[in-house]
């Protein structure tokens, strides 16, 4: 490179014989080499004392604009908990951050300037990635009759709801009917949920309290199953959670915990809104027996029988309950104190 650099000063130097003079040439060429030299030494200097480098100074600038990012979180009470920061790096063009909030690590994002955080960003490359690859264990089919249910050894009867849905209400109520006249039918029913999560924090399509009620129930569910129905079964007749908490012997220390730690209750939350998501559940109730999805209505609608009955069709081996007669008239929607009432229906749903 310095022969390169020197060949050209020597072509400009001698095709310019008739303006410069001898010693003005002399002077520039010695001028050019001690600005050499001092290029050289600055690049080895920087080279060897790394703090001083441009990289270096780069990931200084960041590591301060995530501490003050950090300080923000606290400050205003964004987390549930003490945030603070694990690592700092680049990706895309901003600031990448990884964020320590209980024993969960998040990924946000920052402006080089500072000036926004973005705590979630969508990868749009990833999901162009996704486009048109296999989807058949997606899909899903429907089941209207006894004869259309694939059968299985252990059936399992899924309804997705939400907490608040007048539908999603009597849906639980026929379940919870069926429960109390055949307790084995616990073992193939469940209730999922719907909605969805941002980092610790879940949503549903009624508001806060619906989410934190879906965060409840789904809770009382996966760490105290043995209470879940008797809690549901109270909460569908007035939603009066506290009262329902104390009556059902629910371990409010237990269940406190897990609706705090997003590796408990977010986590399981997390997962039924997955669920949802795989077989494009939006409406509450919507029932699933594997990736079917069940048209109660053919079955004797919103009832406690109905449930007793998909729960049959969709068995190898009837279960011994199959012969028994349970609730054929509809439950009520909404809270009620009674299994059924005026104006019960087997096909609306929130969506």
């Amino acid at each position: 490179m310095l022969k390169k650099v020197s060949n050209t000063l020597k072509q400009w130097f001698n095709g310019t014989k008739h303006f410069v003079k001898k010693q003005d040439r002399k002077t520039v060429i010695t001028t050019v080499a001690l600005l050499v030299i001092v290029i050289a030494w600055g690049v080895y200097y920087f080279k060897s004392n790394s703090d001083l480098s441009v990289l270096r100074f780069w990931e200084s600038g960041d590591k301060k604009i995530a501490e003050k990012t950090i300080n923000y979180i606290n400050d205003n009470g964004l987390a549930s908990s003490t945030a603070s920061l694990v690592s700092v790096s680049r990706e895309s063009g901003l600031i990448k951050i990884k964020i320590k909030i209980g024993e969960t690590e998040f990924d946000s994002y920052i402006s080089k300037d500072g000036k926004f955080l973005f705590p979630t960003v969508i990868n749009m490359s990833e999901a162009e990635e996704t486009e048109g690859k296999n989807t058949e264990s997606t899909s899903t089919t429907s089941a209207a009759t006894c004869d259309e249910l694939a059968k299985t050894d252990k059936p399992v009867l899924e309804a997705y709801v939400v907490a608040a849905c007048p539908y999603g209400l009597q849906m639980q109520r026929a379940m919870a009917d069926a429960v109390a006249s055949v307790p084995e039918l616990a073992n193939y029913l469940k209730v999922k949920y719907i909605g969805s999560a941002d980092g610790n924090t879940i949503s549903s399509m009624h508001g806060e309290e619906e989410a934190q009620e879906n965060l409840r129930q789904i809770c009382i569910r996966d760490e105290q199953s043995d209470k879940y129905w008797n809690y549901v079964s109270c909460f569908i007749k007035a939603g009066d959670s506290t009262g329902c908490l104390a009556s059902s012997g629910v371990n409010t220390s237990t269940l406190s915990g897990c609706m705090s730690d997003s590796s408990r209750g977010v986590a399981y939350a997390s997962a039924d809104f997955s669920s949802a998501n795989t077989y494009g559940v939006s409406g509450s109730p919507t029932l699933m027996v594997g990736s079917a999805n069940i048209d109660e209505s053919g079955f004797g609608g919103r009832s406690s029988d109905a449930v007793k009955e998909i729960v049959c069709c969709s068995s190898n081996s009837e279960p011994g309950f199959c012969s028994q007669t349970l609730n054929t008239a509809s439950a009520a929607t909404s809270y009620s104190e009674n299994y059924s009432g005026s104006g019960s229906t087997s096909s609306a749903s929130c969506n």
